[in-house]
């Protein structure tokens, strides 16, 4: 019996008379490309201005798209005719920038992680109480149609009860040609907390929040950063879960965040870069028919869309969730709380000790 499944990101249509008008800040990477997309391709948002503190970049960006640029952010958050903006500077800003939007009356789209420190995390929120106005972080991997699938599929009870659960951040970051921000010594930024964050984020939306760490880390391969490169988590969810988060920056493979979620009646592995997820399960009487009597678990393969930066979907929430007045999905509680436990995967790695995860944001 061969089970067939499928799901769409289904985020619902809204038709508002109103459009939300957008500044992006942030252009060298995700802003440019994915930001504008997301926000180009959406009936209920409009483009009115960008910013980056690279002036010819602010300047052909704003040209090619037929809008405004800046160079100081600062100068586009006075401007009345814009009511979000998304931050996709680098993390180390994260902060200023969107605390400034929201007392300047923006919403705000903030890129992945929220920030590099829990406490930077509570002035955004802070903030954000204080102005009345939205936060969103871009936890992207929420809307990666693979990972979406796998979530729903546990949910549905498919592979039974999670027993334990990993995922991996594999990177090569020396072939980055724009990473000096990612190793700026005056303002470290732990691999796992700036790109880990993803497969964090990830098992916590599937699994829950983890009650503490240990960890491991080491430093052999980008020896000319200021960080470790390699990092490995265990952790303790719950409902007696348990599970291991992978970070590595100079692995020699390419990019992937191969997930694997265990459970007592069948498997998920999943990543964001295969068209397809594997779905392992309890072969039962009729499925000998068609898969014969020595095989124990049947493995089926569902076919997925490769969006692992679906910005569109997440630009088209955030767009709803604003002119509906509705709860963000991923809001800066959600943001704050995967921060919270990247830090204590840190400090479990420089202390050599188990680190309990605190979530209070108050």
């Amino acid at each position: 019996m061969v089970l067939e499944l499928s799901y769409i990101i289904d985020i619902e249509r809204i038709d508002f008379m109103d459009k939300l008008r957008f500044g992006v800040i942030g252009l060298r990477n995700f802003g440019r490309g994915a930001h504008i997309k997301g926000i180009e391709a959406n009936d209920n948002a409009e483009l009115v201005a960008v910013c980056d503190v690279l002036a010819d970049l602010a300047e052909q960006t704003g040209k090619e798209h037929g809008v405004d640029f800046y160079t100081d952010y600062k100068e586009l958050l006075k401007r009345d005719d814009i009511d979000a903006v998304t931050v996709a500077t680098p993390d180390q800003v994260h902060e200023e920038i969107t605390v400034a939007a929201l007392r300047a009356g923006k919403h705000v789209l903030c890129e992945k992680p929220m920030a590099l420190s829990v406490e930077k995390c509570i002035n955004m929120i802070k903030a954000s109480k204080e102005s009345g106005k939205k936060l969103m972080v871009g936890q992207i991997c929420r809307y990666a149609p693979g990972f979406v699938l796998a979530k729903k599929l546990v949910e549905d009870g498919q592979i039974g009860e999670l027993y334990f659960v990993e995922s991996e951040y594999a990177h090569d970051y020396s072939k980055l040609t724009d990473a000096t921000w990612r190793f700026d010594p005056k303002s470290p930024r732990e691999p796992v907390t700036g790109g880990g964050c993803h497969a964090v984020d990830l098992l916590r939306w599937i699994a829950g929040n983890p009650t503490e760490t240990f960890s491991y880390s080491n430093h052999k391969v980008l020896k000319s950063w200021p960080v470790n490169d390699a990092t490995i988590a265990v952790l303790k969810f719950p409902n007696d879960v348990i599970g291991k988060v992978y970070t590595s920056i100079g692995c020699r493979r390419n990019y992937t965040m191969r997930t694997v979620l265990y459970g007592t009646h069948g498997t998920i592995i999943v990543d964001n870069k295969t068209p397809w997820l594997s779905l392992y399960r309890e072969k039962t009487g009729e499925d000998e028919f068609f898969y014969g009597k020595d095989s124990m678990t049947i493995e089926e393969k569902i076919p997925i869309s490769i969006e692992s930066h679906n910005v569109v979907s997440e630009i088209a929430d955030f767009c709803r969730e604003v002119l509906g007045d509705l709860p963000i999905t991923t809001d800066g509680v959600e943001g704050a709380s995967t921060v919270a436990v990247c830090e204590a995967i840190v400090k479990s790695s420089q202390s050599g000790n188990r680190e309990i995860i605190k979530y209070n944001f108050a």
